[in-house]
């Protein structure tokens, strides 16, 4: 266990390294080529302002009205059927909105519930098996200004669903 750690704590300094010295072997600028990506990432960050701004209040207001907790229980007598505790929900509404909002709302349920509990295992897996596809979008598509993203938000969306299903299933059945 002790040399993982010491992998872990060497890796990337040791693969920074290595690439500084393969492309000064290649004769590459390696310092102006460092500080030119510096330039572009932050041409790139204040680009995405608008887009991060404007993702970031369509979720405070679906959140503040409450739409969301009408409709966990509107929902929430067929999960029950099912095994699907309906305080995970929310959190597999917001996943793919906002990894903050959601960290923040896995981070609740474990208080509330324990990090042993079900809802606390579930949660935990929840977030690690799906991804935050409307940022990602409106991100990284914004960014280099592709319009029509619906084949991809289609596609992200399906990859989310199918991580919500197997994270109920892998942690039902190891767990439950």
């Amino acid at each position: 266990m002790q040399i993982i750690s010491v992998i872990s704590l060497w890796f990337i300094p040791v693969l920074i390294g290595f690439i500084l010295l393969y492309g000064t072997f290649k004769k590459v600028p390696t310092y102006e080529t460092f500080v030119e990506g510096g330039k572009e990432g932050i041409k790139m960050a204040v680009s995405i302002i608008p887009f991060l701004v404007g993702m970031m209040v369509a979720i405070a207001i679906f959140r503040a009205s409450g739409a969301l907790d009408y409709m966990i229980d509107i929902i929430r007598p067929g999960l029950e059927k099912v095994g699907i505790p309906a305080d995970i929900v929310p959190l597999a509404i917001i996943r793919p909105i906002s990894g903050n909002a959601a960290l923040g709302m896995t981070s609740d349920m474990i208080a509330a519930y324990g990090p042993d509990s079900f809802i606390g295992r579930l949660a935990s897996t929840l977030q690690g098996s799906t991804d935050t596809t409307f940022y990602v979008l409106t991100v990284y598509f914004g960014a280099v200004g592709i319009k029509k993203m619906g084949d991809a938000l289609k596609v992200g969306l399906l990859a989310d669903l199918a991580g919500f299903a197997a994270a109920i299933i892998v942690v039902t059945l190891i767990f439950g």
